[in-house]
């Protein structure tokens, strides 16, 4: 191996080390959840094998890495469900083969019970588990000698996930319990940064005048490929949630039911909102090249664009805080928000003069300085909201926040 192969190697390596050393990275929670899993599933087998001698030790550690979920309040809420998936299937399997004999119609029936049972939904994503325990119990309950055995079989096998499930769960609380508050900061930073270096991306061309064709339709292509972005930043924001129900990190308990979430749920609506504002923006300057039928556009059209690039520039400004959103920063970063939607005011009060000065018309709807000037006055009071949000949060931040 080459010394400049080498080196990239131990670069790699180190990389790795340091994002490890970051307490939300992404490496350093798989590491924590494989971990979690394997001590997990130990301890189930310890249990089930070496103290219980089951006869199918291998349900317990199965359901155990099951149950180590993302948040302690899903571990709880998904074990129950799988115990009573599980519990379903050995019943039917109990109920129709003591009644009926281990034979193919009986097989047949079983299958039939519980994959219908299985779209019960009060069992959620555990619902697969109903058929998947009736099969594992036909296999067993065949395999057993009489009915005695055939019964202390089934009930093994609802005993083995009970003892699996509860020590999943019991890991996922007493280990590390995972704790996703800045989930929350990340949706938001993702959903600026998006509008950010769309706008950066727009400005540097609206500023030199009137843009061709196919720049618009890419800006409008790619203002129109946020839906994904939207749904990751609300799962996120949800998570952060859902992981300070149930914990017991004292910190969490604390946490629980403060402002400051509040405050990012209305910001992440906030820039939703944005993204939507901004969408218009794109396609309706898109829309004058469709409009224009071979006339071009208008001499009052870039100088207005220039104008409209300068409001632009101040939305990106703002965003480029938000983009950076810190709870432990918060206050500093509030006013820091509130001084850019001042600025971004004035800009907007910019366009419309433009407007007004050059006598162009806002309500013809072949003419784009209507929608243009309407989605630049949303866009303006969406981001004074969000710095009176945000700075409301930081005035009053909740007991026991680490927000400065």
């Amino acid at each position: 191996m080459s010394d400049t192969a080498t080196r990239e190697k131990w670069e790699r390596v180190a990389d790795w080390g340091r994002r490890l050393r970051r307490p939300e990275s992404s490496a350093r929670r798989s590491l924590l959840l494989v971990l979690k899993s394997a001590l997990a599933a130990t301890v189930s087998w310890f249990v089930s094998y070496e103290l219980m001698n089951a006869t199918s030790p291998a349900f317990a550690p199965f359901s155990a890495v099951l149950m180590v979920q993302v948040t302690v309040y899903q571990s709880v809420v998904q074990s129950l469900r799988y115990v009573g998936a599980v519990a379903a299937g050995v019943a039917v399997q109990a109920v129709l083969g003591l009644s009926a004999g281990p034979d193919l119609v009986t097989f047949a029936l079983v299958a039939l019970v519980a994959l219908a049972i299985s779209r019960w939904r009060v069992l959620g994503a555990q619902g697969t588990q109903v058929a998947t325990a009736a099969f594992f119990a036909f296999a067993t309950y065949t395999g057993a000698s009489g009915n005695v055995d055939q019964v202390k079989e089934l009930g093994q096998i609802v005993l083995l996930v009970l003892i699996g499930s509860a020590v999943g769960v019991g890991v996922n609380v007493l280990v590390a319990p995972p704790l996703r508050y800045r989930s929350a900061e990340w949706g938001i930073r993702a959903l600026a940064q998006e509008i950010h270096d769309l706008l950066d991306t727009m400005t540097p061309e609206l500023g030199e005048g009137a843009p061709d064709a196919d720049t618009t339709q890419g800006w409008r292509d790619r203002a129109d490929r946020t839906g994904t972005l939207i749904a990751q930043s609300r799962e996120g924001l949800r998570t952060a949630r859902e992981s300070l129900r149930l914990n017991p990190r004292p910190w969490a308990r604390r946490r629980r039911g403060t402002l400051t979430f509040e405050a990012y749920d209305r910001t992440m609506e906030a820039l939703v909102r944005m993204i939507s504002q901004v969408t218009a923006v794109t396609r309706s300057l898109d829309q004058q090249h469709q409009d224009e039928e071979g006339n071009g556009p208008g001499p009052d059209y870039a100088p207005f664009l220039r104008a409209y690039a300068t409001f632009l520039s101040s939305v990106v400004d703002f965003t480029e805080i938000l983009a950076t959103l810190d709870e432990d920063h918060l206050s500093d970063q509030a006013g820091r928000l509130d001084e850019a939607a001042d600025g971004l005011e004035r800009c907007r009060g910019e366009v419309v003069r433009t407007t007004e000065e050059r006598g162009l018309s806002l309500t013809d709807p072949t003419e784009p300085y209507g929608v243009l000037v309407v989605e630049a006055t949303r866009l303006s009071e969406e981001c004074r909201y969000t710095a009176q949000v945000l700075g409301r949060s930081a005035d009053n931040p909740p007991n026991g926040s680490r927000t400065a």
